[in-house]
C-alpha cells in the first residue's frame, strides 16, 4: 500500500512544483498550473489493488495538462475512472468536456491529452481508480468514445461503482494485504459493465463478468428498497431489466436465493435497530415495519428462527449488556 502523502511535506520551496513531482510520480506527467499559487493546498493518497489502484485526490484552484510530449515520454497506458466529491471541475480530453460535480463519474486514458481545471475558489476532490486497459475486455477505441464525457453515477451499476470506489477510499488502512486481488477484480468487473452499458456493448463482456457486476448491482437495489413490503423477486428482476428466471440463476450461482437474501438483511437491519439504545423506545413492531416486515408475528418467527430469541428479549438483553458497559 502506498502510503497518502502530501505538499506539507518538509519545506518545499514550491508548493507547486512539489505537488508536480508528487503526481508525476505516483500517477503520471502533467503540467501544473494555478490561479492562487500562495493559497495552493492538495493532498494525494494511493493504495495498490493488484494490477489496479486506487487514488484520492484534494486540491484547491488547479489546471492539470497532459500534453503530447510526456505521453510519448511516459504513458502507463491505463484507463481511469474519476469519482468527484468536492466541488465543481471541469475534465477536457479526446474532444469532448465533463463538467463535473460530486457524485459524478468520469472516464479519462493516460495515453490522450487531456486538461482539468478547478475555479480560482474552489476546492476539488476526487477518487480515482487506475485500470490497465489489457484488463478491460472493451476495444479501447470504443471506450476512447466516453473519454470526458459524463457518465451517471447515482443509478445502476454506476451507483454500484460510486459507492465501492468511496468505500475503498474511506476504508483503505483497514483492508488486510491478502483482500486486495479480490478487490482490484471488482473494480474491473464494475468499470468494465458502466463501459459497456454505456457503449451498448455487452456482448462484448464475458459472460462471467456480466454475472458478477449485476449481481452487486441487484444487491445494491434491494439495500435500497428493504423497507417496501411489496419488494419481491419479480419487482427485483423488473427494475434491473432481467428476467425472473436469470435473477434466480444469479443468486443460484452464489449459494443463496433471492427470497432469503432480502429476509436476511431486513432480520439484520432489525438485528442492528433492536441493539440501538437511541431506538429503545420505539415499538418493536415498527422497528419491524421500517424494513419490509408488515406482520409482527411473521417477523417475531423469522427473527427466532435467526437469532434464537424473541426480538423482545434479545433487545433487553443487548440494552442491559450496554447498560452494564457503561454505554
Amino acid at each position: 500500500m502506498r502510503q497518502p502523502s502530501d505538499t506539507g511535506e518538509p519545506a518545499p520551496t514550491n508548493l507547486l512544483e512539489a505537488w508536480r513531482k508528487l503526481t508525476s510520480r505516483m500517477l503520471m506527467p502533467a503540467r501544473v498550473n494555478t490561479d492562487d499559487a500562495v493559497g495552493f493546498h492538495a493532498s494525494l493518497g494511493a493504495t495498490d489493488l493488484g494490477a489496479q489502484g486506487i487514488s484520492t485526490v484534494a486540491f484547491s484552484s488547479l489546471r492539470p495538462q497532459r500534453t503530447p510530449k510526456p505521453i510519448q515520454g511516459s504513458d502507463p497506458e491505463p484507463n481511469t475512472a474519476g469519482l468527484a466529491q468536492g466541488e465543481q471541475q471541469s475534465i477536457a480530453q479526446a474532444a469532448h468536456e465533463a463538467i463535473v460535480g460530486r457524485g459524478d463519474l468520469v472516464v479519462c486514458s493516460s495515453s490522450w491529452p487531456f486538461e482539468a481545471r478547478v475555479a480560482a475558489d474552489g476546492r476539488a476532490a476526487s477518487v480515482v481508480a487506475h485500470v490497465p486497459r489489457v484488463l478491460i475486455p472493451l476495444p479501447q477505441d470504443r471506450i476512447e468514445r466516453l473519454l470526458a464525457v459524463p457518465l451517471r453515477g447515482r443509478e445502476g451499476i454506476g451507483d454500484v461503482l460510486t459507492r465501492f470506489l468511496a468505500h475503498l477510499a474511506i476504508d483503505a488502512g483497514a483492508r488486510r494485504p491478502e483482500e486486495s486481488p479480490h478487490l482490484g477484480a471488482v473494480l474491473v468487473d464494475l468499470l468494465t459493465a458502466l463501459l459497456a452499458r454505456h457503449l451498448e456493448a455487452g456482448e462484448a463482456v464475458p459472460v462471467d463478468t456480466r454475472q458478477r457486476a449485476l449481481f452487486l448491482q441487484v444487491q445494491r437495489f434491494i439495500q435500497r428498497h428493504l423497507g417496501d413490503p411489496d419488494l419481491t423477486p419479480t419487482v427485483v428482476a423488473t427494475a434491473n431489466h432481467i428476467s425472473i428466471r436469470y435473477l434466480h440463476q444469479i443468486f443460484r450461482q452464489h449459494g443463496c436465493t433471492v427470497s432469503a437474501s432480502i429476509r436476511q438483511l431486513r432480520l439484520h437491519r432489525c438485528h442492528a435497530d433492536l441493539a440501538s439504545p437511541a431506538l429503545r423506545l420505539t415499538p418493536i413492531s415498527e422497528l419491524a415495519a421500517r424494513w419490509g416486515f408488515i406482520r409482527p408475528a411473521v417477523f417475531t418467527r423469522a427473527f427466532r428462527a435467526a437469532y434464537g430469541l424473541s426480538p423482545r428479549e434479545y433487545r433487553r438483553r443487548a440494552l442491559a449488556d450496554l447498560h452494564a458497559d457503561g454505554q
